[in-house]
């Protein structure tokens, strides 16, 4: 795998640092704001740009805002170099998982994937002394053993990866177009089958509610369904798309939509071989489609900073947000499908309520990072992630933040919960996949968030899913709570 920093423009002509990986480009405006990461095919990278990406890992992402840095900072003399393991921090996306390992080992608390875990110097814990209900709940799930199967190492780039809808199988997609399938459990992950789908970067898969075919969108502008059983193509759309395909949504048993980088979203029925409707309303990549039960309207959200509605029955727009100064870059159903909860390139989180979507009824500050990927965890507590490779779950309305779930060094590219939402698991640009037991989170349902709480107190623990016990840490780069 190659890599290499490039100055460039974006597509808004601003000046960017672009990182080169293997066909995929993630990058941030120098002004600090972060573009969503940018997906062109393995055939836009220079041939002469070879740098092992081991090497370069730390590298890769470091790319700060012109105002963050002087000019005399910069130096090429190693030993002024800063980093080391005497100075790390569990928060910085740049940090090795061995130093937390090693950190983890030194207190006692180290816990393997796939084993028994217990949350650090759980025996000194005790919920009866704390008076708020979550820290509670958090010290409880802290003491209780907990297994999850270990991490998936690839070669490649792990682009999407998407869990089966009734067996313990995960889907990942990579950047040269294959799709992975393998059996997980708590004891090892075993490869099941391989498919090679796409000729180029193979963006978005998801199975069918069955979970017989796997559906898969990619660079090269194809959309292909695949029997899971048999691994044959049961149907191919050759460029159904004018534009590289961004997102894939699976809507019913039959019907599917796309959205990709140039703003245009097209629903299909697997029965015919053509589009259902398709209509272009933004002029940017979109990010996210959704719809909710009642399968009339259908939402997607785009790097322009637009929520648009589509009605599904006519075929015509319903109606389109008032624009933000931001991506919206990820969105999900919460409060019995009554919320829409966006995340922003900027940290944000907008509530929408439904049917509403002219603009949102709450905005909550979230955190510093962009936040590029999101799912429920339960009807009201979600789990969220993007370029700083932390995980952190937060009560969705009221807006609480809860804690850290899990962590990588790297950015986090997607995430998904598994059929028995047991698990979520989480990929990275360091090519890993891991696997974090949420189980924990179905004691949180009877806590009265609109109570006041401590937010000191609460941040003493951290999620029994982290690997890292000090959840203060973590919580520094947060804008800010209720």
């Amino acid at each position: 795998m190659s890599s290499k920093f490039r100055q460039v423009n974006d597509r808004r002509g601003e000046n960017v640092n672009r990182c080169i990986l293997e066909g995929e480009v993630g990058y941030k405006l120098k002004s600090g704001t972060m573009r969503n990461f940018y997906k062109p095919g393995v055939d836009d990278v220079d041939s002469d740009s070879s740098i092992d990406i081991a090497d370069e890992a730390e590298m890769m992402f470091e790319v700060v805002g012109e105002e963050d840095v002087d000019d005399d900072d910069i130096s090429d003399d190693p030993e002024k170099d800063d980093s080391s393991d005497d100075d790390f921090n569990p928060s910085d996306p740049d940090s090795d998982d061995s130093d937390v390992q090693e950190q983890q080992k030194a207190n006692g608390d180290d816990a393997e994937a796939g084993s028994s875990e217990a949350g650090p110097s759980s025996a000194n814990l005790n919920e009866e002394e704390e008076d708020d209900d979550t820290v509670k709940a958090i010290i409880a799930a802290i003491k209780k053993p907990r297994f999850q199967p270990p991490e998936i190492k690839l070669d490649d780039f792990v682009t999407d990866i998407s869990f089966h809808t009734d067996e313990d199988i995960l889907a990942i997609a990579t950047i040269t177009g294959d799709v992975l399938l393998y059996k997980y459990s708590n004891e090892e992950n075993t490869l099941l089958k391989s498919f090679e789908v796409h000729t180029k970067a193979c963006r978005d898969i998801e199975f069918s509610e069955d979970g017989k075919i796997l559906l898969s969108c990619s660079k090269d502008k194809s959309v292909m369904l695949t029997d899971v059983e048999t691994g044959k193509l049961k149907k191919f759309y050759d460029n159904a798309h004018n534009s590289a395909i961004y997102t894939l949504y699976v809507v019913d048993e039959n019907l599917f939509a796309t959205g990709d980088d140039s703003g245009t979203v097209k629903l299909w029925d697997s029965r015919t071989e053509t589009p259902v409707f398709a209509l272009k309303e933004v002029e940017d990549y979109i990010s996210a489609i959704l719809t909710n039960d009642a399968k009339k309207l259908l939402l997607f959200t785009s790097g322009d900073g637009y929520l648009t509605t589509i009605n599904m029955g006519s075929r015509k727009l319903y109606v389109q947000s008032e624009p933000y100064e931001e991506e919206l870059t990820c969105m999900n159903l919460f409060r019995n499908d009554s919320k829409v909860i966006i995340g922003t390139s900027k940290g944000r989180f907008y509530s929408f309520n439904w049917g509403e979507f002219g603009y949102h009824s709450d905005m909550f500050p979230g955190m510093k990072a962009p936040i590029g990927v999101m799912v429920p965890l339960t009807d009201r507590i979600g789990c969220v992630s993007g370029e700083d490779g932390v995980l952190r779950a937060a009560h969705i309305a009221p807006f609480r933040n809860l804690g850290i779930v899990g962590q990588h060094s790297l950015s986090v590219e997607s995430l998904d919960i598994n059929h028995s939402g047991e698990y979520i698991a989480s990929s990275s640009h360091n090519n890993d996949v891991r696997f974090w037991n949420v189980k924990y989170f179905e004691d949180f349902g009877d806590i009265k968030y609109n109570d006041k709480h401590n937010t000191y107190r609460e941040r003493r623990h951290n999620l029994p899913s982290s690997k890292v016990s000090n959840a203060s840490d973590f919580f520094a780069d947060l804008a800010g709570d209720d």
